[in-house]
């Protein structure tokens, strides 16, 4: 027998010891909450001028790269005006995480035990209950996050207008994120403050899900394929004659890290047309009259107008960025914030 088929042999004869998931019930909730409102609240004052970038080069009226958007703003208006909006973000971004989190983690809980009991294998069982709560945690966050993300992108780009580049943004200003929110309530009613709120929905309530259940399967398939590779044997463990691999904390996050980044890629580049329809019909003004805002079809159209439908696409590279990386830290974040946070730590590695 040759050394390769030998080593293939032993490795056919062993099973990678996937980490078990958390579910709600493990969780001490107090614990969650608290020290997922400080990690997440640090991992958006880390990308969040990545997202001002990406929102001033969704409103521009030509294609202009981001380096010069991002050149033109610091230059014109000052390094601070990248965290522009930061205070009122991060505000409505607590409590919506929160509900997101909890969403997420009571769904993802109910249908994989659901699926399960039914008779789905527990990879097909992951991937539903992860798709579902992904969807889920999406609608309910909306409810909070489209008035913050209204409120937060009109501040991000006040100021554009000095911009050559820049399109028929609001004439409004504003002092900062209460006094917006006064000015668009008492403009356009609670509608202003939830303009974009069905798109928003269309936008991320598929992308969440799709990007859970990509994350799912795609965390699987890396452990299938390198999970080998990275783990130690345990030799105090088997299973019908067969011995375990044990992964360590570090190969968890990686793994974690990887997955995460491939499927938010992926949403990022799906989802990209109706991110930037979105965020123009949160930020730029309606009809003259300022009374009735611009429709979905209307700000599509003055896309195409301006630049064809890759138009639709301006923003791209910041966004990809900013979601790959966002995903690939809320991630290993959370899953490390539910390993914290889990009642018994026993058997957790």
């Amino acid at each position: 027998m040759s050394l390769d088929a030998a080593e293939e042999e032993e490795v056919s004869s062993q099973e990678v010891k996937i980490p078990a998931d958390i579910d709600w019930k493990m969780l001490d909730k107090s614990k969650f909450f608290f020290l997922g409102a400080a990690f997440f609240s640090g991992v958006s004052a880390t990308l969040y001028p990545i997202v001002v970038l990406k929102t001033r080069q969704q409103v521009a009226q030509s294609q202009v790269s981001t380096i010069r958007i991002a050149f033109w703003v610091v230059r014109l208006e000052g390094f601070r005006s990248l965290y522009r909006g930061f205070g009122t973000s991060l505000m409505g971004t607590i409590p919506a995480r929160a509900l997101y989190m909890a969403v997420l983690e009571i769904t993802k809980s109910n249908v994989g035990t659901t699926a399960i009991k039914v008779g789905f294998p527990d990879s097909t069982a992951a991937a539903m209950a992860n798709a579902a709560a992904g969807l889920s945690a999406a609608v309910a966050a909306q409810m909070v996050w489209t008035p913050i993300d209204v409120v937060s992108q009109r501040l991000m780009v006040q100021g554009g207008n000095r911009h050559k580049f820049s399109n028929s943004l609001s004439s409004t200003k504003y002092l900062n994120g209460f006094d917006a929110f006064r000015k668009i309530l008492n403009s356009d009613g609670l509608r202003g403050l939830y303009r974009g709120f069905g798109i928003s929905i269309l936008t991320y309530a598929p992308s969440n899900a799709v990007w859970w259940a990509s994350y799912s399967v795609a965390q699987r398939l890396v452990w299938d394929g390198i999970g080998f590779y990275l783990c130690k044997k345990d030799d105090d463990m088997f299973e019908n004659g067969v011995s375990a691999l044990r992964s360590d904390c570090k190969t968890v996050i990686a793994v974690q890290g990887v997955s995460a980044f491939m499927a938010g890629g992926v949403s990022a580049v799906i989802t990209m047309p109706l991110d930037t329809i979105k965020t123009r019909l949160q930020v730029l003004d309606g009809d003259e009259n300022g009374r009735k805002g611009p429709t979905i079809g209307h700000t599509f159209r003055n896309l195409v107008r301006e630049g064809g439908l890759m138009a639709c696409y301006r923003g791209l590279w910041p966004r990809w960025a900013s979601m790959s990386m966002s995903a690939t830290t809320m991630i290993t974040t959370y899953e490390f914030l539910k390993r914290l946070s889990a009642k018994n730590q026993e058997g957790l590695t």
